[in-house]
């Protein structure tokens, strides 16, 4: 029997937790978090291009990556931001389940920046043509934009990254020795799509569809 099959071996109470990591919290882990977008937390959202988003439904949690070059998630004033919608695959998850709950939670990341930015608030799906056509790349603008209700903004220190060494060159991995889109679309339909004519026109197919 394996650590994790036993009971004694998980947590699952407050109580068991608590236990566990004490109730002391490190001080400047409270006072960092605010409710709003102050000046510093202004400059760390206006530099990142990317950021995780998660969302909420009813089958359940979704996360999905959100880029575009640094700024594209514009501050409006101090308790809203705003993010476009691009062009994707047309899963529309986050967007299914921000119709059943409005409760967002994002992660931005820097390039060469260790600490990251943490947001949690509720979003509405906007169509205001004015402001999607503000969002406009190429002149094409998105079919909506995410309007942010900031409830809670903090940063989180640099250990992950440290620990990760996601922005040490020396880290880096070759793209070639893992499995490529054509091959895993591939391995799971059994050979219906994907292949290496799906890898092979991968490039050209991306920049059509960017914006």
């Amino acid at each position: 029997m394996s650590a994790v099959d036993g009971e004694s071996q998980t947590i699952s109470t407050m109580q068991q937790l608590e236990d566990l990591y004490g109730t002391e919290i490190y001080g400047p882990a409270l006072m960092k978090e605010i409710d709003h977008v102050n000046e510093s937390y202004r400059a760390l959202i206006e530099a990142a291009p990317f950021f995780a988003l998660a969302t909420s439904g009813p089958d359940g949690l979704d996360c999905s990556p959100r880029g575009d070059p640094a700024g594209f998630v514009r501050v409006i004033d101090e308790k809203t931001i705003a993010v476009p919608d691009r062009r994707g695959n047309n899963r529309i998850d986050s967007l299914r389940n921000l119709i059943h709950d409005p409760r967002v939670a994002l992660l931005f990341l820097i390039p060469g920046v260790g600490e990251t930015l943490r947001i949690n608030g509720t979003a509405v799906i906007s169509i205001d043509p004015v402001l999607c056509e503000s969002f406009a790349i190429n002149g094409k603008a998105p079919r909506c934009v995410l309007v942010i209700s900031v409830e809670r903004v903090f940063y989180q220190c640099t250990k992950a990254i440290i620990r990760s060494r996601l922005w040490d060159p020396a880290a880096k991995v070759e793209r070639a020795s893992l499995p490529s889109a054509g091959k895993i679309l591939a391995e799971i339909s059994k050979g219906a799509m994907g292949g290496p004519d799906h890898d092979r026109t991968s490039i050209e197919r991306t920049k059509a569809t960017i914006y």
